[in-house]
């Protein structure tokens, strides 16, 4: 009998905590940090765009440089804050870094402004594919981090459901991840085209 114990008791711990979550939060943990991995590399091809734009805009709209100016400063000060997967339960940390996206996506559109007062950047077919990219990478930037959230749901509302919750806070000591939010002003309001 003791014998049969020894090795029911162990099979029975091995089951329960399989059960709670001991593989499976670290899975979601990952698959949120490898999102949020795609969501940086998505904002990094945008980054590297800017120089390209910057110096099509040059020859055309010389007298402009303030834009140019500005736009180089917030790409500057959008690829010195990066987030490290730690660092994904910080709403402040994520708050800076969505905060220094919005300025350069910001000073992006004030730039892409400048072809209607510029008709020569229209007939730009070097402005024109660049502009082409950066809204082919925009639309990248939005399916990452709707991707990246979708993780983030996901790993949180493991380390908060039963019986995971059990092993997330025992074993891992996981704390919910904070998903990205535009810090955009108005973003959450659509705009008024008017013709």
């Amino acid at each position: 009998m003791a014998r049969f114990m020894r090795i029911l008791l162990p099979a029975l711990a091995a089951l329960s905590l399989s059960a709670c979550g001991v593989n499976s939060i670290p899975t979601k943990e990952e698959a949120a940090k490898a999102a949020w991995g795609e969501v940086q590399n998505q904002y990094q091809r945008r980054a590297d765009l800017v120089p390209q734009i910057v110096g099509a805009v040059k020859g055309a709209a010389a007298q402009e440089r303030n834009v140019l100016r500005e736009v180089t400063e917030a790409r500057a000060s959008a690829t010195q804050i990066q987030l490290s997967g730690e660092q994904l339960s910080d709403p402040a940390a994520m708050a800076r870094f969505a905060e220094a996206q919005a300025r350069l996506s910001t000073s992006i559109l004030a730039v892409q402004r400048l072809q209607e007062a510029y008709p020569d950047l229209k007939t730009n077919a070097n402005f024109m594919a660049l502009q082409s990219q950066l809204e082919g990478t925009e639309n990248r930037i939005a399916i990452a981090r709707r991707d990246y959230n979708s993780a983030v749901q996901a790993f949180n509302t493991e380390i908060r459901t039963f019986p995971s919750i059990i092993g997330a806070r025992i074993i891992y000591g996981s704390k919910p991840m904070t998903p990205y939010q535009a810090v955009s002003p108005g973003a959450e309001t659509a705009p008024k085209v008017e013709f």
